[in-house]
């Protein structure tokens, strides 16, 4: 059986590949065609090239699996993507915004930016990197404008207050944010629910209404992902 794509039923962008051995994928349109991110596989359809997109190297993929119904990226997108490292996900959130939209993509560590400029960025016009620190947005403040969405997926304490810290400073009034909440690199001495509550009421505190929660098991243990939105009248921090 050769493979087939269609597109998925709702998600602009994000696509289905049935494989030979009729096993379904997600994935995306390559915007780079014959080059890879993180070794995925690449298959033609009606002469177009799609990437398979893995539930268990991408939080997004796997939240979609699991049947997330908050989906803020499209064609023309703008977003500010907290914690990027070497683009798996960026990446396909790259090919879903195309050449239109734009990602500013904020990474720490040194040598994970290296690679995702010099594998990812230099190939995807797009990508913006931002080599900075998610937890001090008024330090590339200069060069982040306004986004349609935040998407914060970073391995440190504090995740709920990081996203909302930016949220002051980038988000539009009508944005949304995605906020892959990692419980082990919050609080290892609470149970993952509870360390998910407490996120979810930091948000709350800052002015956002919670607009979903899907646990990401069995593709990520203990991680969660968080959609919100700004509330009317949302008061931001003094900038």
């Amino acid at each position: 059986m050769p493979v087939r794509v269609k597109p998925h039923e709702v998600f602009q962008g994000v696509y289905w590949a049935f494989l030979e051995d009729g096993i379904r994928r997600l994935a995306t349109l390559n915007l780079t065609p014959k080059h890879t991110v993180y070794g995925e596989r690449l298959v033609k359809f009606k002469g177009e090239e799609y990437r398979l997109w893995d539930p268990y190297r991408s939080k997004l993929a796997a939240a979609i699996l699991k049947q997330l119904k908050v989906f803020p990226f499209k064609k023309g997108s703008k977003v500010l993507y907290l914690g990027a490292a070497t683009g798996t996900t960026a990446s396909h959130v790259s090919d879903i915004v195309r050449a239109e939209g734009r990602i500013f993509c904020v990474e720490f560590s040194e040598r994970v930016m290296r690679e995702l400029v010099s594998n990812v960025c230099a190939l995807r016009d797009n990508m913006i990197p931002v080599m900075a620190d998610a937890r001090h947005p008024e330090a590339y403040r200069w060069m982040v404008e306004k986004v349609d969405v935040i998407y914060c997926d970073i391995a440190q304490p504090e995740q709920a207050k990081v996203l909302a810290d930016n949220a002051d400073y980038f988000l539009k009034p009508e944005g949304c944010g995605l906020i892959a909440l990692k419980a082990r690199s919050i609080d290892v001495t609470l149970k993952p629910e509870e360390v998910f509550e407490r996120e979810i009421q930091v948000l709350q505190r800052r002015g956002f209404q919670i607009l979903e929660e899907i646990v990401l098991e069995p593709y990520d243990k203990a991680h969660a992902m968080v959609a919100v939105k700004p509330k009317r009248g949302r008061k931001k921090r003094e900038l």
